[in-house]
């Protein structure tokens, strides 16, 4: 088979929803011993969208995010064979959030799961749902990234509540025989990372008690030092493993699509790769650490930038430790996509204007 004919997964549509509100720096001065100045400093962010109102969970952003992410790709829901939910913060421990947006928006031929490893979820679902187009057993795939962490997000830690963000963002994923789609991936995990980056409470080992909840087990614990250097490190590594096992150098890459978790670690990577900073899609400052959300989120943003054929690094670092690195080249002219009638409270950013 000729590398023209080989049969590829490739993207070729991409939706997102935010919430409305907005939680600033501005707002985080009144809540915990902090500036506008040390946050943005540290972690390049200024703005962060949260999720408001009781009994709601990451299907809300979810289920608007695929809506989208059909209408602009003209495709029935029916046609769907699969849905794959790339979160730390389902709905439920169960029924998946798959299963919920499935059934909602009508995707009634597919099945579907979640699939959890920290902020590297979405990369790692993309390779399963490459592993399910390759393979045959499925044309068309949606994998969502969509968290909600000011559900578990400590907002007297001002170490942690600084950093995170709510959102959703939803990828179509077709097979494709044109030299376009996903062309490699890396992925990686090493459980040294554990005792520095979790949630202690919640699952199978300490479930849900009054101790649990008085004692604020039910947030994220972060260390933030070591996180840091490990992520710097290992993102950086995957992505140059990556360009050298395809032969490319920096300029024959389009876009860095980084996991928006730290505007450091992303112009670190950036640097190693030698790619300029507006080479790499940052919008980090505008919805903070959206987990699983922020790749899906950032292609959104610059779909209407992408041409065919574009090459295109995404990388990704998550507790764990897991991290990874996926290379495609682009399927299709995004200038050439209809903007979508429901609206995603997404404003766009100056990098991705034209």
């Amino acid at each position: 088979m000729s590398e023209a004919k080989k049969i590829r997964a490739a993207i070729t549509g991409v939706g997102a929803w935010v919430p409305p509100d907005k939680l600033t720096n501005a707002d985080l001065e009144k809540m915990v011993d902090t500036s506008d100045e040390w946050i943005t400093t540290r972690t390049g962010i200024k703005e962060r969208r949260i999720l408001k109102g009781e009994g709601k969970g990451i299907s809300e952003m979810a289920i608007p995010a695929v809506k989208v992410l059909l209408e602009k790709t003209g495709t029935d829901p029916k046609e769907i064979d699969l849905v794959i939910c790339a979160t730390v913060t389902p709905d439920m421990i169960f029924p998946a959030t798959a299963n919920i947006v499935q059934h909602a928006v009508g995707m009634t031929n597919a099945f579907g799961f979640d699939v959890e490893a920290a902020c590297s979820s979405f990369l790692y679902s993309l390779t399963i749902a490459r592993a399910y187009i390759e393979a045959g057993h499925a044309k068309k795939v949606v994998v969502i990234g969509a968290d909600k962490m000011s559900a578990i997000t400590n907002y007297e830690d001002r170490s942690t509540c600084i950093l995170f963000g709510d959102a959703a963002g939803a990828v179509l994923v077709e097979a494709c025989d044109d030299g376009t789609g996903i062309i490699d991936a890396r992925m990686y995990t090493d459980g040294v990372g554990i005792p520095y980056l979790y949630q202690k409470a919640g699952g199978s080992k300490y479930p849900p008690t009054i101790e649990t909840v008085t004692n604020k087990e039910h947030f994220l614990y972060q260390e933030g030092r070591p996180v840091f250097k490990f992520a710097v490190t290992k993102m950086a590594e995957v992505v140059l493993e990556i360009m050298e096992r395809n032969r490319l150098k920096s300029e024959d890459i389009a876009y860095l699509v980084p996991h928006q978790a730290n505007l450091r670690i992303i112009e670190a990577t950036a640097h190693r790769m030698g790619i300029p900073r507006e080479r790499a899609m940052i919008n980090i400052y505008r919805y903070g650490n959206t987990t699983n959300a922020t790749i899906p989120l950032a292609l959104y943003e610059w779909e209407h930038k992408l041409r065919k054929g574009d090459n295109l690094i995404l990388a990704t670092f998550g507790g764990g430790f897991t991290w990874g690195a996926m290379y495609m080249k682009w399927a299709y002219d995004g200038d050439k996509v209809p903007k979508p009638s429901i609206e995603t409270n997404v404003v766009g950013l100056p990098e991705a204007q034209s």
